[in-house]
């Protein structure tokens, strides 16, 4: 019986890429600590989530010495389903404030429900 030899990739990588993934995570507490409000707040958490999750799908689950077809088989449809939660979020502001042109702010105030 011929042996199967795998490819193997030198722990070295694993080593680096887990340094980085803490350094990466100890950035994202800063952002915390920090006490950062507004956009640069939650800019810099995703950033730091993205390149993290990045990192993990590409090293750790080996997704880097894959082939292109199987990489757009698995990264294309989460990609297609944030684009398609993008426009519609899009839609739903334009809807929103469509709304609030043609029938000005809302005087709608709900009623408790009757109790029994």
């Amino acid at each position: 019986m011929a042996s199967e030899e795998g490819q193997q990739h030198p722990l070295s990588v694993y080593f680096w890429i887990w340094g980085l993934l803490f350094v990466l995570s100890f950035f994202s507490y800063m952002v915390d600590y920090m006490n950062l409000q507004g956009t640069l707040r939650w800019t810099l958490i995703l950033v730091f989530m993205f390149l993290k999750a990045g990192f993990i799908i590409a090293i750790f689950m080996h997704m880097q010495w894959e082939r292109l077809a199987l990489k757009l088989a698995i990264l294309g449809p989460p990609a297609a389903i944030l684009v398609l939660i993008w426009l519609m979020a899009l839609e739903g502001n334009y809807v929103e404030e469509t709304r609030v042109e043609y029938y000005g702010e809302s005087t709608f105030e709900p009623q408790a429900p009757p109790h029994h």
